[in-house]
């Protein structure tokens, strides 16, 4: 009869704290970060988002190092 009775508290106890809680909010609705426009790099190919894009001419580069070897070998 005890272990019943102990149950039951327990049982009345998460009931109790699951109601008391406030309603949990949808965050994944809104991202925290919405999709970027992605580019590639004209000399090696990496797909990078396009506000990091080093643009040289009409070409996006992943890097000045690269945007300097493209014109070193053109």
């Amino acid at each position: 009869m005890k272990y019943l009775l102990l149950l039951a508290v327990v049982l009345g106890m998460v009931w109790w704290i699951k109601l008391s809680r406030p309603a949990s909010t949808d965050k994944s609705a809104t991202p925290a970060n919405p999709p970027q426009n992605m580019v590639r790099c004209a000399y090696c190919g990496l797909h990078l988002p396009d506000n990091e894009a080093v643009v040289s001419g009409n070409a996006n580069y992943c890097s000045q190092a690269h945007s300097a070897l493209a014109d070193k070998s053109t």
